[in-house]
């Protein structure tokens, strides 16, 4: 697919399918004014709304409603609009969209109007991107981060980033030119400082950025555990249903079971896993492989305990992961992304609480206890859930972000800390000068200043007809 800029005048209906009061149908390219007096029977005066009628060729009635007019540049996707809003109703939309294409428009491809609008410069990639996601936003704060970055702040943030890679760029680059003078450049400027600087903006963005993220796509959560320690109960607790089959019996579960659900409105796609042990079961082992990859791609790892294991500590949580498999004796486990649930408070007549032990450095694990069977502590899950991923009563600075800008932000930081290592040690300006350069044009990719056209594809393709 090309995104060179045609000059071909597009049209779609873009109001959804099914009665409603009113319809909506747009026009843009360079035909639309020609259109616009056909159907209307009159020029349009730009930015006014016109209440008429919408005619067919034999200049009979199809529908009456608002006409709008918008003349390039000054429109949303840069070129001269057309809007036309009527009735609702499968019958008089079809048949104002057919006059439409009979004047010498084409039907737009998903995304079409915005894609426009990206090429002609009216948005950036990452605003035009926001777009969807305002359409997509199942919770209000998802909207209100939505609408700012469809008002740019993201792309700020990222063009104040990208300005100062570039600004440090060119005085290593200058340095490199002007080799030979007494003065040593690198040093006197104090690179590695500023370089130290950009990391610390980046890292602010980054989390930002990841926070965005499961705003608007949702928090992966996977409920692990040994057999038996209730983790099909948390998921009917969470889910307020009997989503799950709980026995006594261990190893009921054998298959993974998904749940999406909404915490004040926030998505979360939650995964009851088989229980973790070592099995000679071939239905069982396929189990736990399958519970090992969910949690492998989670963004946070309930793991269920039994409350009355009081030897589990912290210093024996590692242990304690051993035991489950070899996946965790292999793999170098983020406990970061582990919130312990210490269930079945209930059999000691416990008090739910949050208790928070400190692990590596000034890392902090949370504990959880809870009884899943009687729904004791459940809120405290909730509002645990909700801090993860980034609730906040104020919501100041806050913005949407998809996983392929985290992808890209993950390119910039390792680019600049590549510099950094490569600065720190006296390395070639050269190889320092590279690693901005690959820096910046990673930060591109996000607003759409380096995109490929088959990323471009996928992105407006993703979009609704009509927008």
């Amino acid at each position: 697919m090309s995104f060179v800029l045609d000059s071909d005048t597009i049209c779609a209906i873009a109001t959804p399918p099914g009665k409603s009061g009113i319809g909506v149908v747009r026009v843009s390219g360079p035909l639309s004014r020609q259109i616009a007096e056909r159907i209307l029977g009159f020029n349009p005066t730009p930015r006014h709304a016109h209440y008429c009628s919408f005619n067919d060729k034999s200049n009979t009635a199809i529908d009456q409603g608002i006409a709008l007019f918008f003349s390039a540049p000054h429109s949303f996707t840069g070129e001269d609009i057309l809007e036309l809003q009527g009735h609702g109703g499968y019958f008089v939309l079809d048949s104002l969209l057919k006059n439409i294409l009979a004047h010498g428009a084409r039907m737009a491809r998903p995304g079409e109007f915005t894609e426009r609008a990206f090429l002609n410069g009216k948005l950036d990639l990452a605003q035009a991107e926001a777009i969807a996601d305002l359409i997509e936003s199942s919770s209000a704060q998802a909207a209100r981060s939505a609408i700012r970055t469809l008002q740019g702040e993201f792309s700020r943030l990222v063009r104040e980033l990208s300005e100062s890679i570039v600004s440090l760029r060119v005085y290593i680059e200058a340095a490199i030119d002007f080799a030979d003078e007494e003065i040593d450049f690198l040093t006197e400027g104090n690179t590695l400082a500023k370089l130290s600087a950009i990391q610390r903006s980046m890292e602010d963005i980054f989390s930002k950025a990841k926070q965005g993220a499961l705003l608007q796509e949702g928090m992966s959560v996977v409920i692990a555990g040994k057999p038996n320690a209730g983790k099909s109960s948390l998921l009917n607790a969470l889910a307020e249903k009997d989503a799950a089959i709980v026995t006594d019996i261990a190893g009921t579960t054998r298959d993974t079971l998904r749940e999406h659900l909404n915490i004040d409105g926030m998505p979360l796609h939650v995964t009851d896993t088989a229980g973790l042990r070592e099995s000679v079961d071939p239905v069982e082992q396929e189990g736990i492989r399958r519970a090992l990859e969910a949690i492998d791609k989670a963004d946070r790892i309930l793991l269920v305990v039994d409350s009355r294991n009081d030897s589990l500590n912290t210093s024996r949580l590692k242990e304690y992961l051993h035991q489950m498999g070899p996946f965790f004796r292999e793999k170098s486990m983020d406990m970061a992304r582990i919130t312990i649930i210490r269930n079945k408070i209930d059999l000691q007549e416990q008090t739910p609480r949050l208790v928070l032990e400190t692990i590596a450095g000034d890392q902090q694990l949370v504990n959880i206890h809870l009884s899943a069977k009687k729904g004791q502590g459940i809120s405290l899950l909730r509002d645990h859930l909700k801090q993860c991923m980034g609730y906040q009563s104020s919501e100041e600075g806050s913005f949407t972000a998809r996983r392929r800008h985290l992808e890209a932000l993950e390119a910039t930081r390792q680019h600049l800390q590549n510099a950094w290592q490569q600065l720190s040690i006296g390395m070639a300006p050269e190889l320092v000068a590279e690693d901005l350069r690959q820096a910046h044009t990673s930060l591109g990719e996000i607003t759409g200043e380096f995109t490929v056209d088959d990323l471009l594809g996928r992105i407006f393709s993703s979009f609704c007809i009509g927008k």
